[in-house]
């Protein structure tokens, strides 16, 4: 395993990494930077590049800013025809609730500096109404609760009720997190998550990133950032960071490539309410990438699954410090069969961004354990 920080330490707020290997072998990553998150008007879209055969990355280039507005987490993808697409969320009004998801497209990306854009498109999503099956699963899982309601929760509840009945709010808040999954059928579907209602949806196309529908949302209260994989039998998985009580990644199922989906439940992974990342190796084995503590992110963690997700085994730790955070990771596997992951890096001498490169043997050489960083 190999790593570096893709540019040194910035003072800036550095966030939320993508990853995508180009036609010809090139890797290219994206962040956003800027004062803060989503009430900083100045946050916008960089990026980085590192040529085949390489082990530098280039200096980082303003991939996008839209002028007076924040721009937010990033993901990339590269379809079958090699073209680049750069997704993000576009913060309306400094507030998650706002955002609507963009899309960039570049015919031909590979090069220097940042790609050409030849195309910028919103994903404008009109998700049937769900209020009706989102408000029985509130008080269900309200009624399932071992402790009584706080204050605090008691007024967030109420106020998600108030919300989820309006059409602006069912069809505002969307945004990504990780990257799309391209079905075997060639269909592209994207996770996205709302903080409005604290769960996930995905955004599907059929026509290669032209047009996008929404699928069913996937209701849990608390289910937010989803990364999908796809099994042999076609059944999709997402996996979910934890934004509710339970302490651990959620986990839902879809056996109709991604336009409905089953009850969301807790797995036995914990979660301290961070994102994380997974992919599907050539060899069919699954890899995720994830803290696995249940509280801070000075743990970064990968384990893998060789049955599917049904179960999963611990694998190797890429970060093992007692501070800092190290968090939002991005994986992909390129041709060459290396994998590659890309995360947050916050030290307490400023932020950047952090890549890993590693064989698939070097996960399950040497299961996680206190003194393997």
């Amino acid at each position: 395993m190999v790593s570096e920080l893709i540019f040194p330490l910035h003072p800036q707020h550095n966030h939320a990494p993508g990853i995508a290997e180009l036609a010809n072998g090139e890797l290219i990553v994206s962040w956003y930077r800027g004062s803060g998150e989503r009430k900083a008007d100045d946050v916008a879209v960089y990026g980085a590049r590192r040529a085949v055969g390489e082990t530098t990355w280039s200096e980082p280039f303003l991939m996008v800013d839209t002028p007076g507005f924040p721009d937010g987490n990033t993901c990339l993808m590269v379809d079958s025809q090699g073209r680049l697409m750069l997704f993000w969320p576009l913060v309306l009004a400094n507030t998650w609730e706002s955002c609507v998801t963009q899309l960039l497209t570049s015919e031909n990306p590979i090069g220097s500096g940042a790609p050409k854009w030849t195309r910028r498109d919103s994903l404008w999503l009109k998700p049937d109404d769900f209020s009706g099956k989102a408000l029985r699963e509130l008080d269900k899982a309200i009624s399932e609760l071992e402790t009584p309601v706080s204050e605090s929760l008691r007024k967030e509840i109420e106020s998600v009720k108030e919300r989820l009945p309006d059409k602006l709010y069912q069809r505002l808040g969307w945004q990504p997190r990780c990257k799309p999954t391209v079905l075997k059928s060639g269909r592209i579907v994207l996770p996205l998550y709302t903080d409005t209602y604290s769960f996930s949806i995905m955004a599907i196309s059929d026509d290669q990133g032209a047009t996008w529908r929404a699928s069913e949302p996937l209701i849990g209260f608390g289910n937010i950032q989803p990364a999908v994989l796809e099994r042999k039998d076609g059944t999709l998985v997402a996996y979910m960071r934890e934004n509710g009580l339970s302490g651990r990644v959620r986990v839902c199922e879809s056996a109709d490539q991604g336009e409905t989906w089953g009850v969301v439940y807790s797995s036995e992974l914990p979660n301290p309410g961070s994102g994380l990342d997974a992919v599907r190796l050539a060899s069919g084995r699954w890899i995720m990438i994830h803290n696995d503590t249940s509280d801070g992110r000075n743990r970064l963690a990968l384990s893998y699954s060789d049955d599917e997700g049904k179960s999963w085994e611990p694998g190797r730790y890429l970060e093992n410090e007692p501070s800092g955070s190290y968090h939002y990771p991005a994986i992909i596997q390129t041709k060459d069969g290396l994998v590659h992951a890309v995360y947050s890096y916050f030290v307490e001498g400023g932020k950047s961004m952090k890549h890993a490169q590693f064989e698939e043997s070097w996960i399950v050489s040497r299961p996680l354990d206190a003194l393997n960083p």
